[in-house]
């Protein structure tokens, strides 16, 4: 799985990329409810995409106004991190007429989050910074001080350039801002599972790969559109891997904590941190394999190696 080397991380202006802290539902709504009646009066294309309670509450705050808004619970758009960018971010951003500011309130990342799911989602929020630089955009991303780690409040601060305290309206810049310093240290290698069935595969048998990961997924419960989402998934990544990743590559499949998990490596590497993050322009031939794991499975995590590529999928049973 090759891609070309990107410099993702530069100036963003026009961008702006606020993470906001919250104590409270009144802090929440202090800030979150002007961004969007200021934006609307600007004539402003403006979208909402929080969890389910937060989305609630602001379309409650806003009245007759939300009907202007489009409003994503997050907790269904933003499943899977790696589908938010090209999914809700830019789906909509792009949508909209050239130069025209949009704004957005993204969150996430709440309290309940697993630990398994951290890494895809705080890799999302540094990596926004690379997919807008340059756009005329503002998101702001809000963040429960009471109800999130410590660690999860330090992260925030690297992955933003400035950042709204908690019980302010003002922005002020992140000393410790370092986006691509994020993308690098959660880049966490996925040691395999030693019960996993496991297939090794070249372009002679990639039919008997997809063959081999439905008949386990079956086996381990994956029925109707999820099951066709996995042998979709296992399509793609394992066709990746033998045009783009050294010819082969060994696959595999197991269960955990209520999903059916399925993973490739190959000899490739995946440079460009956008990789499967990026909307891909309607007349590119090819260049789809990862955005579509990424639009389809419940949860995707990568990681790049000197020797190689793994990329882990997991589907709800």
């Amino acid at each position: 799985m090759t891609a070309a080397v990107a410099e993702p991380f530069g100036p963003l202006e026009p961008f702006v990329h606020p993470a906001l802290f919250y104590r409270d539902e009144d802090e929440y709504l202090d800030v979150t409810v002007p961004f969007v009646r200021e934006g609307l009066s600007a004539g402003d294309p403006v979208a909402v995409a929080v969890p389910g309670k937060n989305l609630a509450l602001i379309r409650d705050a806003l009245g007759e106004a939300a009907e202007a808004v489009r409003l994503l619970d997050m907790c269904e758009a933003g499943r899977n991190p790696g589908r938010i960018i090209p999914g809700v971010l830019r789906a909509f951003a792009d949508a909209q007429p050239a130069g025209r500011r949009v704004r957005i309130i993204g969150e996430p990342i709440w309290a309940g989050r697993s630990d398994t799911e951290y890494p895809a989602c705080v890799q999302h929020e540094a990596l926004i910074n690379a997919a807008f630089r340059g756009r005329t955009a503002t998101i702001l991303c809000p963040y429960d001080v009471e109800r999130l780690p410590e660690h999860v409040l330090a992260d925030a601060h690297a992955t933003h350039p400035t950042v709204i305290p908690s019980g302010s309206r003002l922005e002020q810049g992140s000393d410790a801002y370092a986006p691509g310093d994020v993308v690098a240290r959660y880049n966490e290698a996925l040691p395999p599972v030693p019960d996993a069935l496991t297939f090794a595969f070249d372009s002679g048998s990639l039919s008997q790969a997809r063959h081999v990961a439905v008949g386990e997924g079956t086996r381990l419960g994956l029925t109707g559109v999820k099951l066709d989402d996995l042998a979709l998934a296992m399509a793609e990544l394992t066709t990746n891997s033998v045009v783009h990743g050294g010819g082969s590559g060994v696959m595999r499949v197991w269960t955990e904590d209520g999903y059916v998990v399925c993973e490739v490596r190959d000899g490739g590497r995946l440079a460009d941190p956008l990789a499967g993050r990026r909307p891909v322009p309607r007349d590119q031939r090819g260049g789809r394999g990862l955005l579509l794991v990424n639009l389809i499975a419940d949860l995707v995590r990568v990681h790049r190696g000197d020797d190689g590529t793994t990329v882990r999928c997991w589907f709800a049973r």
